[in-house]
Order: structure tokens, then sequence, then C-alpha cells
């Protein structure tokens, strides 16, 4: 017994670093962030205790046409990540459990997009889709499709689409890898006697291997769900702070960064503030409800 518990005194003490780290740059931000949205402030210097004034601040109208664009451009995202990157990721990891040969190098490839920084990705893709010099549109009119040949980032019907077929392009890899290892392990005997009783593919697809995918598509959903909510380097990079065009492509993230450094009010910190415990509140608990409701049906 004496030795279980020094064992176990001996184990935590490995979390302390961890937990350190945690703290330093998780927790004591929180806080830190919660206290400064109850004062004003006149520049970096603190004034008085407003209480919630800095989170009325947020309802009012000009702040408030701003904000709620910008949160409907967030849940698009999450809509489009959804519905196209995950499922080309589930598609793209289907595909590769039958690959014998070549397989990690693929799953590389396309897992490589989504270490590279999103600034860069957004500035890359800048230039790919420049409506002067862009590759695409280029490709596009040599091809005799001049109509498609567009300013996909310029014009507002079609910034945020293309916003979101550049994250899909960024991230797919990652939905892919947790789909492929939660097909690793799936039990091969469950597809073969369902073939033996006669199932087809789509069949064996729908009712053994969909069903036990549902654990990882919870995950996957809740991550893209953070993800989406809190984007900021890659519309930065395609848009600029404003979210062109004409605030197309404005998300929270960029709200955030307007309110802190370029909205030239005294007490931007204030509100900043205010906005970023909003951000993580709302964040924190939409995914915990999101949660809930994965789990009940998996």
């Amino acid at each position: 017994m004496a030795l279980s518990t020094t064992r176990r005194g001996s184990s935590y003490l490995f979390l302390i670093p961890a937990f350190v780290l945690y703290s330093l740059f998780v927790v004591y931000p929180l806080f830190t962030g919660l206290t400064y949205s109850v004062f004003s402030w006149k520049g970096t210097l603190r004034d008085t205790f407003v209480g919630f004034a800095n989170y009325a601040g947020l309802l009012t109208e000009s702040f408030r046409d701003q904000l709620l664009p910008a949160l409907g451009h967030n849940f698009l995202l999450f809509a489009g990540t959804m519905l196209v990157q995950n499922t080309l990721g589930l598609a793209f990891a289907l595909a590769l459990s039958r690959v014998r040969r070549g397989k990690r190098a693929l799953q590389t490839m396309f897992a490589l997009p989504y270490l590279v920084n999103p600034l860069v990705i957004g500035y890359l893709w800048t230039l790919l889709l420049s409506p002067t010099f862009g590759p695409v549109n280029s490709l596009l009119r040599g091809a005799g499709l001049e109509g498609l040949a567009m300013p996909w980032l310029g014009d507002p019907a079609t910034a945020l689409p293309t916003v979101i077929v550049i994250t899909t392009w960024q991230w797919v890899g990652f939905p892919m890898l947790l789909f492929s290892a939660a097909l690793g392990g799936i039990p091969q005997e469950y597809a073969e006697a369902a073939r033996t009783d006669g199932a087809t593919s789509w069949q064996v697809f729908r009712r053994i291997t969909l069903p036990l995918l549902r654990p990882a598509m919870a995950t996957i959903t809740i991550l893209s769900f953070i993800g989406s909510m809190n984007t900021f380097a890659l519309v930065y990079a395609l848009g600029g702070s404003n979210g062109a065009p004409a605030g197309a492509t404005d998300v929270l993230g960029l709200l955030f960064y307007r309110a802190a450094f370029a909205s030239g009010d005294v007490n931007a910190l204030g509100t900043s503030s205010a906005l970023a415990v909003f951000m993580f509140t709302f964040i924190f608990g939409s995914t915990l409800l999101l949660e809930r409701v994965l789990r009940r049906r998996t």
C-alpha cells in the first residue's frame, strides 16, 4: 500500500510542468482578460470599475451591426467545414484504407498543408487567385472557361465560399487522419460477416462502418466547431482586418483585432477584453452543449 502511494505521488510530479505551463499560458490570461473587461481604460492605464458596462457596449447599434454578421460568417464557415472538408476527409480515409502501397506517402501529402502557418497559406492563395496574374484564372481562360475567371476574393458573393474551399484544402488532412485511425480500429470480421450474408459495399458502409465511426465524427465535429469559431489568421491574410470585400469574410477574430488595435477607442482594452470573454464563453458553452448532444447519439 505504501509503495502504491509512493508511485502515485511520484507520478503526480510529472504533471507539475504541464500544469505550470497550462496555468501560465491559459488560466492566467483567462482571468486577466476577465479582470480587464470589468474596468474602463485610458489607453493602457486602468481607470475605474465599470462592471458589465463594457459588455453592454457590445450590444450598442454600431458594434452589434458588426458582431452579428461576423458571428454568422463563423457559423457559415463551420457549416462549410462540416459539409465539404469533413466529408472529403472521410472519403479520402475510406479510399486510403483500400490502398496497400504508398499509403503513408499519400497520408503525408494530404496532411502537409495543415502543418503550414495559415498566414502563409492565405498569402499564397491570394497570389494564386489574383484576377490579374493569378494562375487559377489563367488556367480557366486557357481552358476556354472565361466565364469562371473572376475575382474570387474580390466579389462578396464568392469571397466566403472561396475561404471555405481554401480552409478545406488546408485542413482536410486532419479529419482524414482521424477517420483513418478510427477505420483501423474496426474489426474486419464485421464487414466479412456482412458480405457473407449478401450485403453490398454500400450496405456494409451504412450499417456497419458509419455507426462505428460516430465517436470519431463527434470528435471531429467538436474540433471543427472550435476551429471555425476561432479562425483568424487565414481570413486576415485573405481579406485583411476588415474582412474584405465589404465585410463578406468578417469573423469574430477579425472583429476582436479591430476592437483591440484598430478602433482608436481610448477604452479599446476594456471593450476588446469584454469581446474576448464573450467569445470564450460562447464557444465554451456551445462546445459543451454540442458535446452533450453528440454523446447521446453515439
